[in-house]
Parts: C-alpha cells; sequence; structure tokens
C-alpha cells in the first residue's frame, strides 16, 4: 500500500478505476480530480459510503483543485474528450493534448515523484505529451493499452473454446488501435499453442475482433464507451507498481531502441515494479508480426507528426 492515488477524471472509466484501487486497498487515499464541480467529490463520497458494506479502509475524496492531490505516489490519467461528430482526427488529438498537457503540468507541480499511467486517448501520443512536459523518466511514464488489449483477446479465445480466460497466455504489442498486433505466435491455451487447437482462419478472425474490441462496445452502447475492463486494467497494472510484483504486461513504454524503435511509445512486455517500468522484455517476432510492429510504430508517429 501506498499512501496515495490520484486519478485525474472522474467519468466512468476514472470513477471506476477508482473505486478498483479503494476496494484491493492500494492505497491509504484514493484521490479523484475533475473539472466539474461536484462530480469527483459526488462520486468520491458514494464510493467512500461503500467502504462499510465492501470492507474496505481506503479513503476515497473527490476535489477540483490539484493541491489535495499533492504528494502522490501514482497518477492515472483519463482525462479528455471523445470524438464528436464533425469533429477530425487532428482535431480530437490537439483537443486531448491540451488537456493532458495541463494535467501534467500539474502532475510535475504537486506530485513532482509520482509514476504516471496514461489512459487518455491517442494513448501513446497522449504519454509522449506527458513525458515531454513532465521531463520524467521513462521509468515513471506508461501508457495503459496492451493489458486491455490483451485481455479482450483472451476473453474471445475463451468465448471460441468454451475455456477459462485463466488459462490463456497471449500478448497483444504495438499502438493501441486498429494497428495492434495481437501475437498468435505467443498465444497459448495452458501451454498448448493456439495453433494446435484453432484453425489458421478462425484466429485471424479472432485477431480481427481484438483490435475492433473499443469500436464493437461503442456500436453497442451508442451514447459511451467501454469502461468495465479498462479500468479493470488500470487496477491490474497500479497493483503490480504498489505491490512491486515484477509482472509482465503488455504496456506502453518509451522505447530507447527496443524491436529497433526508437522516440516513442508502444506496446511493449514490461516488467512492472515499485520503479515503475524495470525492464522492456523483446520477445522473438515472427516475419509478419515484425512487419505489422513497425507498421503499427508508423502510425503511431504519424500522429505524433500533427501534433501542434
Amino acid at each position: 500500500m501506498v499512501d496515495k492515488i490520484t486519478v485525474v477524471g472522474a467519468g466512468n472509466v476514472g470513477a471506476t478505476a477508482a473505486q478498483g484501487l479503494a476496494l484491493k486497498e492500494l492505497a491509504r487515499r484514493v484521490v479523484m480530480v475533475d473539472i466539474i464541480e461536484g462530480v469527483p467529490q459526488g462520486k468520491g463520497l458514494d464510493q467512500w459510503e461503500s467502504a462499510p458494506i465492501e470492507g474496505f479502509d481506503a479513503r476515497v475524496v473527490g476535489t477540483n483543485s490539484y493541491d489535495e492531490t499533492a504528494g502522490s505516489d501514482l497518477v492515472v490519467v483519463t482525462a479528455g474528450i471523445a470524438r464528436k461528430p464533425g469533429m477530425s482526427r487532428e482535431d480530437l488529438l490537439n483537443t486531448n493534448a491540451g488537456i493532458v498537457r495541463e494535467v501534467s503540468e500539474n502532475i510535475k507541480r504537486t506530485s513532482p515523484d509520482a509514476i504516471v499511467i496514461m489512459v487518455s486517448n491517442p494513448l501513446d501520443v497522449m504519454a509522449y505529451v506527458c513525458k515531454r512536459v513532465t521531463g520524467f523518466s521513462r521509468e515513471r511514464v506508461l501508457g495503459m493499452a496492451g493489458v486491455l488489449d490483451t485481455a479482450r483477446y483472451r476473453s474471445f479465445i475463451a468465448l471460441e473454446l468454451d475455456v477459462s480466460v485463466e488459462d490463456i497466455q497471449a500478448l497483444v504489442l504495438g499502438g493501441h488501435g486498429d494497428t495492434m498486433v495481437p501475437l498468435a505466435s505467443c498465444t497459448t491455451v495452458s501451454g498448448v499453442p493456439l495453433s494446435q487447437l484453432l484453425e489458421r482462419q478462425k484466429i485471424e478472425a479472432l485477431i480481427e475482433r481484438t483490435r475492433n474490441g473499443g469500436a464493437e462496445i461503442v456500436g453497442l452502447l451508442k451514447t459511451g464507451s467501454a469502461y468495465y475492463a479498462p479500468a479493470a486494467a488500470i487496477v491490474q497494472m497500479v497493483e503490480a507498481i504498489v505491490r512491486d510484483k515484477k509482472r509482465i504486461l503488455p504496456c506502453s513504454a518509451w522505447l530507447q531502441g527496443e524491436y529497433g524503435l526508437e522516440g516513442l511509445f508502444l506496446g511493449v512486455p514490461c516488467k512492472l515494479g515499485r520503479r515503475g517500468l524495470e525492464q522492456v522484455l523483446e520477445v522473438e517476432l515472427t516475419s509478419k508480426e515484425r512487419v505489422e510492429l513497425n507498421r503499427s510504430a508508423q502510425a503511431v508517429k504519424e500522429t505524433m507528426a500533427l501534433l501542434k
């Protein structure tokens, strides 16, 4: 347990993540900060009132001021807007970049020793904005994407094979979007390669569904996007760091030559511990997976180039 974890943004993802952090008692104090007056305070109070029933003592509070977040050990950033009708991809990018820039300035001012987990989209580029504004080392700025994408991939495989999700091991690398790279070559079911259990055509269909996992939920909800699975992914990453678990999880990390790539955030297998990012693992890729990872990296770089 650490002293304080801050969640920036009290929307569905942020509030659900804050509740998950409190339930696992990963911090003595969980602070939600949001610009909308009353919303973080109301949700924080509601969550705290669930404590006697759920049996946790992590104090949950909401605020509109970063002063109450001061000295946070970890900061989870979920702030940003969703794309609206008539809004271009570049408009969305630069609107959210402005929000993340302001958030990052406040993190640097109030919690200069924090580890930051970026969730705002486009995720890999927003992590870059945060790192550049804060000046934090790469060990202390990570993006949450691969954990979520891998969970979706595993859940779809479990449905197809009618087996427990716990028996499926998998990795999804690359940018958070339709260029992500689920590694079929590294996917096993209780140690048995997926290729021995499913035909190639079905595996490709599962990979394609994974790439469109977020859009599938948006299409069903009509007026919203996923938040239960994203929040669970955030909690898993935070728990790995707070409890120094040395877990190997796919996260968006600042690359410095790994996989032949550098100067961008991209989803790769990461060892997470109390210092944040402790190691980037390089796994052997097939030639097809290598091409796809490079294509994904290029897509991230093209989006970075649109930043104003």
